[in-house]
């Protein structure tokens, strides 16, 4: 945690109050591992963490709030997910790997933070535009990335140039991200994680430069 952390009424937390705010955040966190959001409620959030609802709305205006402060620090780690494209190399067997390493670094972000993610994707889906925005930047730096990976190739005479860099790059993501949220749906289907991470990345490559995976 960096930086002034702030009670609600403004006044600077010290050092024991930010690591109680943490400790809200955390419990939270575990809470929404195994009950829906709508039920988790502030005293049982505060019981948890060993203290009382007194306490917790000294730093969060209700579970809502505290809900988008740790969707807020997700959406920052999940800024990192443009490195799984940026400067990337998607030629023969590199891109092979690139196509893979972006697959297997998506799908793990989303297993970390599968509970928040599940409620900033109720959140938007509702049309609150504060979880819609924080999906966004989770989303938008890896669709960015694509992106200029496919105008680098149209530059190279690699993809065709009536391809929509934006369009497959947003399409791409949105894809890996609803694969992302049902994993465990795939297995009720008989697709086994080791079957599913090798054709999701031959469909990414496949987007991304329009061939097949090289081997």
């Amino acid at each position: 945690m960096t930086g002034q952390v702030r009670t609600v009424d403004g006044r600077v937390a010290g050092r024991r109050g930010q690591a109680t705010r943490q400790k809200l955040l955390d419990c939270l966190g575990d809470m929404l591992s195994t009950s829906p959001y709508r039920d988790v409620k502030v005293i049982d959030v505060a019981r948890m963490a060993g203290t009382s609802p007194a306490t917790f709305y000294q730093y969060f205006p209700d579970v809502e709030g505290a809900v988008l402060e740790l969707a807020e620090e997700m959406a920052k780690e999940g800024a990192a997910l443009t490195d799984l494209a940026a400067g990337r190399s998607w030629a023969g067997k590199a891109g092979a790997t690139t196509a893979e390493e972006l697959v297997e670094g998506f799908l793990s972000f989303w297993r970390k933070h599968d509970a928040i993610l599940r409620v900033v994707d109720l959140g938007a889906a509702e049309g609150d535009k504060r979880f819609y925005k924080i999906r966004m930047k989770v989303l938008n730096p890896l669709t960015n990335s694509l992106s200029d990976s496919i105008k680098e190739l149209q530059g190279k005479g690699r993809v065709d140039k009536d391809v929509s860099p934006a369009a497959v790059a947003g399409s791409l993501v949105t894809m890996l991200a609803a694969v992302a949220a049902h994993q465990k749906g795939f297995q009720s289907l008989g697709v086994k994680q080791a079957e599913l991470k090798p054709n999701l990345a031959l469909l990414v490559h496949l987007g991304v430069t329009g061939k097949k995976l090289a081997r």
